[in-house]
């Protein structure tokens, strides 16, 4: 500990908060670690208690540490995303460092770089499973001529391409609707909050969720309110609490296959959420990334059960790798006039070369060959690895795989602690634990689809370590 500079401007009880959110950043200190008694660092600081604890009354409200009473403060093990920064340093905290990310992910990027890990963390397909395609030659005077057929929404042959498939696979009605083409879904979803939403006013969303994961709300301070789940999706009676109690402006859902957990929202969950965000007039963004990856007949999405409610976000990047970065925006005309008036303002064009790419693609004779072979082989890896893991499930709860990319895993026994899931990362699995996305921490998410047939064996017995490890360390405790 620092000592306090009596001398400046900024009141004591903001110098504590600012010295124990840069000793996090840094690294001093870490998730769990517990802070002094509230007097202990009275002495140290030099002040009395009420200051003390209005530091640690705001640090909590901002999401940096937890207080029980009876267990003494500590280090949030929440994820990062719902970290907030209180307003009076903001600025000075811009100019002396970027976004931190949370630790764990730092030594899990390091990881990546060892030749015996399995990355079963990474959010993507496989480079061996993207479908193949053969794109054509183009002559420059081809591209200058599909340059005219750019709009303010993208390229109007891409637009079309994607609209047949929306309404052709999910029954989404394209009346008085139009797309906007973004690079990504993440610049959709950076659009919308950066052009609808006002200051103060927050976003809610499931927990756990991969939007807590994301340093997009943490650096633009908007606050994230996660609302609590079951097996079937986002519970109403919670959602339409926090509508009352809190200055929601959007509800981001992911309903089929969320990203962390794999579960798919049930139908009449969603017809129930539905009903309720039409009661408070409060916009929905569906988020359907993983739409496409469906073993079976996909639900009904948010958006047929209320277009004028919904703004529904797609990415193709979940089917042919980020290297074609093509997203879309479908909603209401006027919504999406005022989003791509904002997507030129912000100049955060779409360049021509990846929708040329995507259109190809989608126009391919292949497409719809490749599509199904991608989903025989996803569902072979998923019922192989639930072999695999079968065994498992006195010690973890295994969710069933439907589609998607990830499945979630829940510890049975005592809770797990940050520093136990350092076992994963010295055994080289890499896996995304809960408390990226929420203030769990039991569970994690896998990406299944990265376990080919010879990877099976070395999973098990390296998961297996990890279990016992886990279960000697319970009976410890």
């Amino acid at each position: 500990m620092k000592p306090l500079d009596r001398n400046s401007k900024a009141p004591l009880f903001q110098q504590i908060i600012k010295q124990v959110i840069e000793d996090i950043q840094n690294g001093r200190l870490q998730p769990g670690d517990k802070l002094p008694p509230e007097r202990q660092l009275a002495t140290a600081y030099q002040v009395n208690r009420s200051t003390v604890n209005h530091a640690l009354e705001e640090l909590a409200s901002l999401g940096w540490i937890t207080r029980r009473q009876g267990s003494g403060t500590e280090i949030s093990q929440g994820p990062w995303g719902s970290r907030q920064t209180p307003h009076y340093q903001w600025q000075a905290l811009l100019q002396r460092a970027p976004f931190t990310p949370d630790p764990y992910l730092t030594e899990l990027n390091t990881a990546k770089a060892r030749p015996d890990v399995l990355d079963l963390y990474t959010g993507e397909l496989p480079a061996s499973l993207i479908p193949d395609f053969a794109f054509p030659a183009m002559r420059w005077e081809k591209i200058l001529a599909a340059e005219q057929q750019v709009t303010a929404t993208g390229y109007e042959p891409l637009k079309e391409a994607i609209l047949h498939s929306l309404t052709q696979t999910f029954s989404l009605a394209s009346h008085n609707q139009d797309l906007l083409i973004t690079s990504g879904s993440s610049q959709g979803i950076s659009l919308i909050l950066q052009t609808l939403l006002a200051p103060t006013e927050a976003v809610a969303t499931e927990e756990p969720s991969f939007l807590f994961a994301l340093p997009l709300f943490q650096s633009l301070g908007i606050p994230l309110v996660g609302i609590a789940c079951d097996e079937e999706g986002i519970l109403p009676d919670a959602l339409e609490r926090s509508i009352l109690s809190k200055k929601i402006r959007f509800l981001y859902l992911n309903p089929t296959f969320q990203n962390p957990t794999g579960r798919v929202m049930s139908l009449t969950r969603r017809k129930a959420v539905v009903e309720l965000c039409r009661k408070y007039s409060l916009p929905i963004i569906e988020d359907d990334v993983f739409g496409e990856l469906d073993f079976a007949t996909p639900l009904p999405k948010l958006k047929a059960l209320a277009p004028e409610l919904v703004i529904y976000l797609g990415s193709l990047s979940k089917l042919f790798g980020t290297s074609i970065k093509i997203g879309w925006l479908f909603g209401p005309v006027p919504l999406i006039a005022s989003l791509a008036h904002a997507k030129q303002r912000l100049e955060a064009e779409t360049t021509i070369f990846p929708q040329l790419l995507a259109t190809s693609a989608l126009q391919s004779p292949e497409y719809p060959l490749n599509h199904h072979s991608l989903m025989t082989t996803l569902e072979t890896r998923a019922q192989a690895f639930q072999r695999n893991v079968a065994p498992f499930a006195e010690d973890w709860q295994i969710r069933s795989i439907k589609g998607g990319l990830y499945t979630w895993l829940t510890w049975r026994h005592e809770p797990l602690q940050r520093k136990d899931w350092q076992l994963f990362l010295e055994a080289g699995l890499l896996v995304a634990p809960a408390f990226l996305f929420s203030k769990e921490t039991n569970s994690f998410r896998l990406n299944y689809t990265r376990l080919e047939t010879a990877d099976l064996p070395d999973f098990q017995r390296r998961f297996t370590v990890i279990s016992e490890q886990l279960k000697l360390r319970s009976a410890k405790r």
